[in-house]
């Protein structure tokens, strides 16, 4: 293997992408919400006109600004008219409420949200206990009946009018979002990430999977995360494509979205990868056959792969890769190349990866260990913690960023991803903060510990499981606190499983020692939300 060097890379931002895009194809559609369109040359408008309006109120260069929206234009118009003022764009779950909402809020410091009406109440809710926040712009709904110490205000009466151009440009390196991790051992973090750093992850992508000038991508990944933002809609401006965006996943409607939309790629996970694989056929989906060529997403499984190349007529399928927020895609494997069976393939050249013992002395081929990592651009790792120099100088030890997570080199060169060494989850797509949820189970009054860790899905990724230990005297039925939970935590992270306990498995310390009790896993005494009564939806 050749000694990594450094270099310069190619140098972007996602306004510079936009403006020679809008130069190139102003008339073509580049976005399309399940029939709503809007062409290149609009979009430039639009946002430029909402960036004068967010200047009106006050948000200048450096500020942060916080959205809760849904899958719809206005969650892309914000996003570029934030950065083109060079302030920094912070989008939240969705799903998020109560103290997970508060922390991300108050921890960014934004003095301006933008909302869709229905997520409202939930910061009129903590409103008290966010000193920054002074303006919310909401869509839709009525907001007069609103009360709090905010100003609340229509969104539609801040829509702007002024098109001229707004000269200053950020710089690549600048920074550019705000995108909060799990918080597997404490409140979850936001990460710093210039507007270089998520075009390298759409050029990345479109080395993995490509599209071109004539393609429409399909996806119906939230915008609040970096896929549907970066290899989504920064990959199709930088090709100069369309990117139909849904406004949530299901089984049954995808096919005639895809027929509807003439998608041509797709931007998935792998766990809809594997229902879409397995689900019965039906007339939209036979119509559609071969109409699709490139499916994005991971992880997918070998059986998956072959089962969307025959069943469905794609060929380039799952993106071979690993990779962190910290650090985008670490390791990948350019399109038509051969990938060994179950590896993420080999390492990407912009980036210096090892595997290294708890001493971080690099350890053999073959031999398991963390995952540290370097970049050998400028510009396509992360810039730290917001706010937080301990926690960024922690995970940067020795100048190498330390994944906290296990993989292994074959004598080929191809990585194999074997295991978490932190302690988090990933549930549906949604990375979940072990520390954040046991804090709420911990505000019930008949909770006296609790433990939060991973069971094994059978879908793929993890199902939570919530192992508590009640006070003396004190009683609840699972069902009772499952119901509990799903008033106070996002959706996806409501346990499937709970299971009450005399006392915890620990080590000397006193530490709850949580991999026994993932090896334990569903055990005789556990309760399984799916096999109750309980339904619980997306809200």
């Amino acid at each position: 293997m050749a000694e990594p060097g450094w270099s310069l890379g190619e140098q972007d931002t996602v306004i510079d992408a936009l403006a020679r895009a809008v130069a190139a194809y102003p008339d073509k559609t580049v976005l399309d919400f399940s029939g709503e369109t809007y062409s290149y040359a609009e979009i430039d408008l639009i946002t430029t006109r909402f960036a004068h309006a967010l200047a009106a109120l006050g948000v200048s260069a450096g500020d942060t600004v916080v959205s809760m929206l849904d899958n719809n234009v206005q969650a892309i118009v914000t996003w570029l008219a934030v950065n083109k003022l060079c302030a920094v764009s912070v989008p939240l779950n969705t799903a998020l409420r109560g103290g997970f909402l508060r922390h991300q809020i108050s921890d960014a410091g934004a003095n301006l949200a933008i909302c869709e009406a229905d997520y409202l109440e939930r910061i009129n809710a903590i409103s008290g206990d966010l000193p920054d926040l002074k303006t919310v712009l909401v869509r839709g709904g009525d907001e007069s009946t609103k009360k709090s110490g905010l100003s609340i205000m229509p969104l539609s009466d801040h829509s702007g009018e002024d098109e001229t151009p707004i000269e200053i440009k950020p710089r690549p390196a600048d920074l550019a979002a705000l995108i909060y991790t799990s918080g597997t051992t404490g409140p979850s973090k936001g990460c710093m990430l210039s507007y270089n750093y998520m075009c390298n992850l759409a050029r990345q992508q479109l080395n993995a999977a490509p599209t071109t000038h004539d393609d429409i991508m399909w996806t119906p990944l939230p915008l609040f995360h970096l896929n549907a933002l970066s290899t989504g809609f920064i990959s199709t401006i930088l090709m100069g494509g369309t990117i139909s965006y849904s406004p949530r996943f299901s089984v049954s409607g995808f096919w005639p979205a895809i027929e509807k939309s003439g998608a041509t790629a797709i931007s998935i996970l792998g766990a809809m990868g594997n229902l879409l694989a397995n689900a019965d056929d039906n007339d939209a989906m036979l119509r559609c056959k071969g109409q699709i060529h490139t499916v994005r997403g991971n992880p997918f499984s070998e059986e998956m792969k072959n089962t969307w190349r025959t069943r469905f007529g794609a060929k380039q399928v799952g993106s071979n890769g690993y990779g962190l927020t910290e650090a985008a895609v670490v390791t990948t494997i350019a399109a038509g190349e051969y990938t060994a069976p179950g590896s993420s393939g080999k390492i990407s050249p912009q980036f210096d990866v090892r595997i290294v013992d708890d001493e971080d002395v690099e350890v053999s081929v073959g031999q398991s260990g963390e995952i540290i990592i370097r970049p050998l651009q400028p510009n396509i790792m992360f810039q730290g913690y917001w706010k937080r120099p301990e926690a960024t100088m922690k995970i940067m030890r020795n100048m190498w960023l330390h994944s906290g997570d296990i993989g292994r080199f074959d004598e080929d060169g191809f990585f194999y991803f074997v295991d978490r060494k932190k302690d988090y989850l990933r549930r549906r797509g949604e990375n979940i903060s072990s520390f954040e949820l046991e804090q709420t189970f911990l505000e019930h009054p008949a909770i006296e510990n609790v433990a939060i860790h991973a069971v094994p899905s059978e879908i793929i990724e993890d199902d939570v499981k919530l192992t508590a230990i009640l006070k003396p005297g004190q009683s609840v039925d699972e069902k009772e606190l499952c119901l509990w939970a799903a008033e106070r935590v996002p959706y996806y992270a409501v346990p499937r499983y709970i299971e009450f306990r005399e006392e915890f498995p620990t080590n000397p310390q006193g530490r709850v020692l949580k991999y026994q009790l993932r090896e334990e896993g569903v055990t005789d005494s556990t309760w399984d939300m799916e096999k109750s009564d309980v339904k619980l939806t997306k809200r």
